[in-house]
């Protein structure tokens, strides 16, 4: 798994599972070694908000994973905590689309932010996949901020996609590559 890996799919499509499996070693039949996830969850901001659903994603995928994870929270500055750990093993980042949604909810830029993260990842020393929710092949939305939103996911995931080596899309928990070996 040299390099970046961009895992795209819809809403449980077995995309963060597959992912999983690539970083810890299980997807080539090995045992799980030490691995980092950075999560961009805003967990802070779910539970002022009473957001249990998310709380029960957030703990599937905690009892998925197992104690060999080691996860670091970064809802927003994702390029900075990539930085700081350019010299890991494998890093998995779940999921860029969380970490869009937290960027426009506090008004960044998102460009901005998107060419800081582009950057991190080719300085990266270690490897990266990177988990996106392909939210661009619905009907179009009916308002403004739900366009804008898939309109720059699927511009992140196109920038991010472009520098990967390898982009998976993930169809009913089944891989499919789309770029790379």
């Amino acid at each position: 798994m040299p390099g970046t890996t961009l895992v795209l799919g819809g809403a449980r499509s077995g995309k963060s599972t597959y992912a999983e499996r690539l970083v810890d070693g299980t997807a080539q039949g090995g045992a799980p070694r030490p691995s980092l996830l950075i999560a961009t969850a805003d967990l802070a901001d779910s539970a002022r908000h009473g957001d249990a659903e998310m709380a029960a994603r957030v703990a599937l995928h905690r009892a998925r994973r197992g104690v060999h994870w080691q996860t670091i929270e970064e809802p927003v500055e994702l390029a900075a905590a990539l930085r700081r750990h350019a010299d890991a093993r494998t890093v998995l980042v779940d999921c860029l689309t969380l970490w869009l949604s937290n960027l426009m909810l506090r008004d960044r830029d998102v460009v901005a932010a998107g060419d800081a993260l582009v950057a991190a990842l080719a300085d990266m020393r270690s490897d990266v996949v990177l988990v996106a929710n392909e939210v661009g092949l619905g009907i179009v939305p009916d308002n403004a901020l739900a366009r804008r939103f898939r309109d720059d996911a699927g511009r992140l995931n196109m920038r991010v996609a472009q520098q990967a080596e390898r982009v998976v899309f993930m169809v009913a928990g089944l891989p499919m590559t789309v770029k790379g070996a």
